[in-house]
């Protein structure tokens, strides 16, 4: 096991790597100038010297490439003062550093992340297996029609149609807002609730139709159909048999979709106007941030890839083959 997860963690490392080079090489290299963007309109050639030398853009790229990694192993001098590992540089736009911007808002990422997961991992699991248990009745119909309905649906269209619907005119809810957990845990939770609900909508949908697949699937193979020839009752072999092998697709499903959404839910933060990483990496392209966008990029490459990580382990604990491959 430990040489599997050495092996991944080693290929992980080799990714991340690749991604920052491109990134990098995409962000500095390939457009204008930074210095003139961070420089502004009025811009004479004297300020724009000096920007390019504090910014350390001077140097040959693969020079500043090198000066940047090192900075996040090892932190970095600049203008403004210097910049501790791991220092990802300066905003252009706040010239705050990137890396405590990046962590003042990845607690509101969490959070909304966490209570969404919960939530669209039970139910949808949940409705997924009765679907499943019950295949062919009106109740596996009922929930596969509504998991398809709901699945083809965006949040940036459920979204605004709730907030219409709960807060401007029935008044039930509050508008949504990002309380600490620390400071309010009540406020934190009815400020996350509408994101929570209308996230859960859209993933609660895909898992029950992805778990309801995996386990009619599992249902047809051979061990399984050996367990009721040996005359186990249904209920032993589903959840016994079945519903083990069902896991390693939902696992994969979920450890994707939580990398993705710790990353950063773009969408769903812009709609709710939540100040977390999504929308951090909307306002950075926006005002052309290249050190910011740089830094959310490779913050969320990081999630995503960990999490990969994360489920092949999973896989080699569900079933010991994969760690052979």
């Amino acid at each position: 096991m430990l040489r599997f997860l050495t092996r991944r963690m080693s290929g992980a490392i080799v990714i991340l790597l690749i991604i920052s080079a491109v990134t990098f090489f995409l962000f500095y290299a390939v457009p204008r100038d930074p210095a003139m963007l961070a420089c502004g309109k009025n811009c004479t050639p004297d300020a724009l010297e000096v920007i390019r030398k504090n910014m350390g853009i001077d140097k040959p790229i693969p020079v500043q490439y090198w000066e940047f990694m090192s900075g996040i192993v090892s932190g970095r001098d600049f203008a403004q003062g210097p910049c501790p590992a791991p220092c990802f540089g300066y905003s252009f736009a706040s010239q705050d550093p990137v890396w405590s911007t990046i962590l003042d808002r990845f607690p509101t990422t969490v959070s909304l992340t966490a209570g969404g997961a919960v939530v669209f991992l039970f139910i949808g699991l949940g409705a997924g297996m009765v679907a499943a248990w019950k295949r062919g009745t009106i109740i596996d119909k009922i929930f596969s029609t509504g998991s398809l309905v709901l699945s083809s649906l965006q949040i940036y269209f459920i979204g605004p149609l709730v907030l219409a619907l709960l807060v401007y005119n029935m008044g039930i809810l509050d508008q949504p807002k990002y309380v600490p957990l620390s400071e309010d845990p009540g406020g934190w939770f009815m400020g996350l609730l509408i994101p929570w609900l209308v996230i859960q909508i859209i993933f609660t949908a895909n898992y029950t139709r992805l778990s309801r697949s995996s386990m009619i699937e599992q249902l047809q193979e051979d061990h399984v159909r050996t367990a009721k020839a040996k005359g186990m009752s249904s209920r032993t072999v589903f959840f016994r048999y079945a519903w083990r092998g069902s896991l390693i697709p939902i696992v994969t499903i979920f450890g994707v979709d939580l990398g993705s959404l710790l990353g950063g839910a773009m969408i769903t933060e812009w709609t709710f106007s939540l100040p977390g990483i999504g929308r951090l990496a909307v306002e950075s392209v926006q005002n052309t941030d290249l050190p910011m966008v740089m830094g959310v990029m490779l913050f969320s490459a990081t999630f995503i890839i960990l999490f990969n990580v994360i489920v092949d382990a999973a896989y080699a604990f569900i079933d010991p083959r994969v760690r052979l491959a």
